[in-house]
């Protein structure tokens, strides 16, 4: 039994994983969840926050470390918000993904499942990102060392949020998301703008030039820079995209964004080429031996973990086993990718996307891969897929669909119904909105096969593929 001093609980063995990475156990019928724990340690716990039904803890000293636990790599785990399963075994992290899907798809589904397929695991735990965002802030995140130190320290610097505080930022000397050339192009841009003086971004005042920058890097080595700025004109920031161009030559797509808007999101503003080309070319084998190249623009999704998106593409190929006759809906289809990758197999496919620019990308990837029985359609999914949509173009009989984390608008899963396809092959980064949605849809839809895929080491991120046939 834990004892409890004040805020303080000592003596917690921890239970077991839970929703968003988080541990849970339970002391006198009372929920504790707990950051960065592993199952198995004996803990003494601080509250943070007390609810009726449940509180919320940090660990205050670790006791007895358990079995599972590991050392962390990363010099910046527990403030970061990124990798915050890095003290948990990567096998292990793998058992809690596919239990968590198990969990969540027949507790919020109530689904009848077979049995799940072993998770797809990833050969590469670091390194794997193409696709970083980071965050400028002149009021970076302060440690307990340097503020029980009588020393001055700078408060300038570009890194990830700390969790739950969007105006407080971890100012990262080496992250091991990507690979090492996006460490030397961030330090190198926040020290070129020390020295020079450009103002760090003020998230609550709303002040200062530099805001954020995206790093993509693609398998065929090409590297698009896309850097946020406001308060400024371009010749604020002249100098230093002169000064990143100049240094880092491999750069292939140097862009800037002028954004004065309050929230930093970019796919309403114009971006601006500084150098080279406005995108990159990443390419992925399919199963011919062909390889299938695809434009990137600043503004498209493409799957952030590319050798596991392939494997994750391969298997959504393999479940919708097209016929030559078949006409699939890509549903949520991105710059494509899906619809491209399948197209070899179908008589015809037909992608739906909310960006106009990924759209665009779209048609330009089966341009240049010589597809030509695709086709694309931009704009809202509840909107664009309507009834007069489907008899127009046909009804489909195989539907893809890989929404964002929100899953699928009920209208959408009307259309579905609707449209009454063979097979629904559903992808999900989200296993609780898509046992959701496999709730609404289990009338008419059996689900056949079940495949998690870990597109996200050291998180408690995790892929699932659906196979669902009509009864």
């Amino acid at each position: 039994m834990a004892r409890k001093r004040n805020r303080v609980l000592e003596d917690v063995r921890v239970e077991k994983y839970v929703a968003e990475g988080k541990c849970l156990s339970r002391i006198d019928d009372q929920v504790i969840f707990i950051k960065n724990a592993v199952p198995g340690d004996l803990v003494d716990l601080i509250i943070e926050r007390k609810k009726p039904s449940f509180s919320e803890a940090r660990i205050k000293s670790l006791k007895e470390p358990s079995p599972l636990r590991k050392e962390a790599f990363c010099e910046h785990f527990g403030v970061c918000g990124g990798c915050k399963w890095q003290n948990l075994d990567y096998n292990k992290q793998l058992e809690f993904k596919q239990q968590q899907v198990e969990d969540q798809l027949s507790r919020i589904g109530k689904v009848d499942l077979p049995k799940v397929q072993p998770i797809i695991g990833a050969e590469e735990t670091e390194e794997y990102r193409n696709k970083l965002e980071y965050t400028f802030t002149n009021m970076r995140w302060i440690t307990k060392e340097e503020m029980d130190s009588d020393e001055e320290f700078e408060r300038r610097g570009v890194g990830f949020h700390v969790p739950g505080q969007y105006d407080k930022v971890v100012d990262l000397n080496k992250c091991h998301l990507q690979k090492d050339i996006s460490n030397k192009i961030r330090i190198h841009i926040r020290d070129f703008a020390k020295e020079n003086n450009l103002e760090f971004y003020n998230v609550k005042q709303h002040s200062g030039i530099l805001r954020n920058l995206m790093i993509r890097l693609a398998e065929t080595g090409e590297l698009m820079i896309i850097l946020q700025v406001s308060n400024c004109e371009f010749n604020d920031i002249e100098a230093l995209l002169e000064s990143v161009k100049n240094t880092f030559p491999e750069i292939t797509s140097l862009l800037y964004v002028i954004n004065n808007k309050k929230n930093d999101t970019i796919f309403d503003q114009e971006i601006v080429t500084y150098n080279g080309n406005d995108f990159i070319m990443e390419e992925m084998p399919i199963e011919t031996g062909q390889r299938l190249k695809f434009k990137i623009g600043p503004k498209s999704f493409f799957q952030t973990n590319t050798k596991q998106a392939i494997k994750l593409y391969e298997k959504t190929k393999e479940l919708a086993n097209i016929q030559p006759d078949e006409v699939v809906y890509d549903l949520y289809t991105g710059t494509g990718t899906i619809a491209n990758f399948v197209a070899n197999k179908a008589k015809k496919v037909i992608g739906l996307e909310y960006v106009k620019e990924a759209i665009d990308d779209a048609f330009i990837n089966s341009e240049i891969n010589n597809i030509t029985n695709t086709d694309f359609y931009a704009g809202d999914m509840k909107d664009i897929l309507t009834t007069s949509f489907i008899n127009k173009h046909g009804k489909p009989d195989v539907i893809i669909t890989d929404p964002p984390r929100a899953g699928m608008h009920k209208d959408v899963i009307e259309m579905l119904k609707f449209a009454s396809p063979n097979r629904i092959v559903y992808v999900s980064c989200n296993p609780a909105t898509q046992a959701r949605d496999l709730d609404l849809l289990k009338e008419m839809y059996s689900v056949k096969d079940v495949i998690p895929a870990d597109l996200f080491p050291h998180t408690h991120h995790v892929e699932n593929i659906v196979l669902l046939v009509k009864k």
